[in-house]
């Protein structure tokens, strides 16, 4: 299988099974209900672990929840630990409601606070960080490859951190000494204080991982400093850290980026309730997973329609099981895990009737309720066998009242040599 990979600009080879793959992909900082866009790298974990362990491979997958967070006691002045503890709890609610499972681990913050610590111990004692009033900055300068990932030039970088104890502006924080109005902190050799959020990451992806993994992931939006600052850190203390770096594209909202900051979003809670996993699962599938991909009422009403194509395939009848197309599935996704391909492989066997390869390919991408019949309500089978009457007695008005009266209630009559079978309009 071939990945683009953000470092070297290429498609690089993942190891060939039965090779372990271990995955980290960031998680959310969780301050307020997740928004639609934040679903996209989970998914996106989610359907690769299951295409790489259905290739044979030993997948892992590491997401993590930032549960210590200047956003955090941005949001809840002196109540930070309570409102990360209830946006925690959201988010594993609607990731879960996704219906594709949960990732083998999803370490928080919180629980690696020692870990971290000497983390940063070991940078300051090879001399890759320093202290400074009760914080700790890394030594940008010497890291000799940094930017190499983002393709960032750091005299070109904004100081986004100011403080005048600072050796260089472009150093960043590992530690934080603990201010007014946090509620949360940490006894450390420099004093109370909290993790910096790169530090964080390191850390957990090593702790679970190991020093050297497969692949890093998250959205394009954290590749700079984020992932930059992860790579240094990690390499400061000689680690090799990911071998592959996938970025996925963002959700864009009307052609913007849809983030909370901006004030743009639809929460993915708002999402599932309105349109369903299903529908939502099958939008994402229309987009290629490194390039943006734009949300609206017109994407999820055609994904719907692409939805109900799928089912409608399990009401027909199915043609002799061709395993050799397969193939068709592994091409596409082992070739940078092209999902529009794929979903138009999916269709393809829709048409043709190959049932069981289109039922097992559904289940890669947690859509195997589409090859799920739905039974109407007894009410409505009663309706349709006294239609069935009704058409024997050459009664047609009847008929298609009974037949009106089926379809307002939202199922959709078919009727074949066999007799009649109602499909649930979507």
């Amino acid at each position: 299988m071939q990945l683009f990979d953000t470092a070297t600009k290429s498609l690089v080879e993942l190891s060939p099974p039965p090779a372990r793959v271990g995955m980290y992909i960031c998680g959310p900082t969780v301050y307020a209900r997740a928004h639609v866009g934040n679903a996209r790298p989970f998914v996106l974990g989610m359907w690769l672990r299951a295409w790489l362990r259905a290739s044979g491979s030993q997948a892992t997958f590491v997401h993590n929840i930032t549960d210590v967070n200047d956003k955090i006691y941005e949001a809840a002045p002196g109540a930070s630990a309570a409102l990360a503890e209830q946006a925690t709890a959201w988010y594993l609610e609607d990731v879960g409601d996704l219906g594709l499972g949960m990732p083998d681990h999803m370490p928080r913050v919180t629980e690696f606070i020692p870990q971290i610590i000497e983390y940063i111990e070991a940078l300051v004692a090879n001399g890759s960080a320093y202290a400074a009033g009760g914080d700790v900055y890394f030594r940008v300068a010497k890291a000799e490859s940094y930017g190499s990932l983002s393709r960032q030039r750091v005299a070109e970088v904004e100081d986004r951190q100011p403080n005048p104890a600072k050796e260089d502006p472009h150093d960043f924080a590992l530690w934080k000494a603990t201010s007014e109005g946090e509620d949360t902190a940490w006894d450390s050799p420099w004093g109370k204080g909290r993790p910096g959020w790169h530090i964080e990451c390191s850390v957990m992806a090593e702790a679970l991982l190991g020093e050297e993994f497969e692949l890093h992931g998250g959205g394009i939006d954290i590749l700079f400093p984020h992932h930059e600052n992860e790579l240094a850190q990690s390499r400061a203390l000689g680690h090799r850290f990911a071998r592959v770096w996938a970025h996925n594209g963002m959700l864009r909202f009307t052609g913007a980026k849809m983030s909370k900051s901006e004030g743009n979003t639809t929460t993915l809670r708002e999402v599932l309730d309105t349109w369903g996993r299903e529908v939502f699962l099958v939008f994402l599938l229309t987009g290629h997973w490194r390039k943006p991909i734009d949300f609206s009422e017109e994407s999820m009403a055609a994904a719907a329609a692409r939805a109900q194509t799928l089912r409608n395939a399990f009401t027909l009848p199915a043609a002799p099981t061709d395993e050799s197309r397969w193939g068709e599935l592994a091409e596409a996704l082992d070739d940078d895990f092209d999902t529009p391909r794929a979903l138009a492989v999916l269709h393809g066997w829709a048409s043709d009737g190959q049932l069981e390869l289109l039922r097992r390919g559904l289940g890669i991408f947690g859509l195997t309720s589409l090859a799920a019949r739905e039974q109407a309500p007894p009410e409505l089978l009663a309706l349709a066998e006294r239609r069935q009457a009704a058409r024997a007695a050459r009664d047609f008005d009847v008929a298609d009242r009974l037949r009106a009266e089926i379809e307002a209630a939202g199922w959709e009559v078919r009727d074949d040599p066999d007799g009649v079978t109602l499909v649930p309009r979507r």
